[in-house]
């Protein structure tokens, strides 16, 4: 081998990878009920820490704070459950996933722990964005009425297109022709099971508690004695309306 070609594999083996470059391993992982309660930002920290304690060779931003090159699906409302939450870590080299994976779960706490890993290898762009589907499963317990007036007051509130609530002390607007795609609701066991199929863009995301809200609203009807909702599903829609798969 000459000397110009051993030169030119040393740069090639010493060269930094720029940040487009990094592999980005994608995880799965599920936030069971226990933890409905627990913020994102906590969430955010404790798979942080448990990274760290993989001793995964994660990459560094080079912004003033030198944070872990990480980003999460969007935020669950709190007081979700979900079975599909993703996070997307940026890697200085490239392991296999599957070891990746074990060492992360054997560093997380079992209600939070990894149960699948992917290489993301085709241009995406942030994780929160690139997640526009969302499936939802809601149980409405003491419910004042039942699942055909409910569906009715939630069909008539799509029909208005858009939904005012408050969040906070900000007023909120949110366009139902465009965030709600389509929903489902059955009577079971003195409850209402509603599913939901919702779309979030830069006009915001449709939390399912909100439109429950707004529903016995339009009813005359006060509030249910509980409301419990889970992510069951996030997808990616494309332009010609077809859903991909996070992994």
């Amino acid at each position: 081998m000459s000397n110009d070609t051993q030169a030119a594999q040393t740069a090639m083996a010493d060269r930094v990878l720029t940040k487009r470059e990094l592999p980005r391993l994608r995880f799965r992982y599920g936030k069971d009920e226990r933890l409905a309660f627990l913020g994102h930002l906590e969430v955010i920290g404790t798979i942080d820490r448990c990274v760290r304690r993989a001793r995964l060779p994660f990459s560094i931003g080079n912004g003033f704070a030198r944070r872990m090159r990480i980003q999460f699906s969007q935020a669950l409302p709190v007081g979700a459950s979900s079975c599909c939450e993703y996070f997307d870590v940026k890697l200085t080299e490239r392991i296999d996933a599957a070891e990746a994976l074990a060492m992360l779960a054997a560093a997380t706490p079992p209600a939070l722990a990894p149960v699948a890993a992917a290489y993301v290898d085709e241009p995406q762009g942030a994780l929160e964005a690139w997640l526009t589907r969302v499936a939802w499963e809601v149980e409405v317990l003491g419910a004042p009425v039942g699942a055909v007036e409910l569906s009715s007051a939630i069909e008539g509130l799509r029909q208005e297109r858009d939904l005012t609530y408050l969040r906070g002390e900000k007023e909120k607007h949110i366009d139902l022709s465009q965030a709600l795609v389509g929903f489902s609701a059955s009577d079971a066991d003195g409850s209402i099971a509603l599913a939901l199929d919702t779309r979030s863009s830069n006009a915001g995301a449709l939390r399912p508690l909100v439109l429950v809200e707004a529903a016995f609203a339009r009813l005359g009807e006060g509030t249910c004695d509980s409301v419990r909702v889970r992510r069951c599903g996030q997808w990616h829609e494309d332009e010609s309306g077809c859903l991909v798969k996070p992994l």
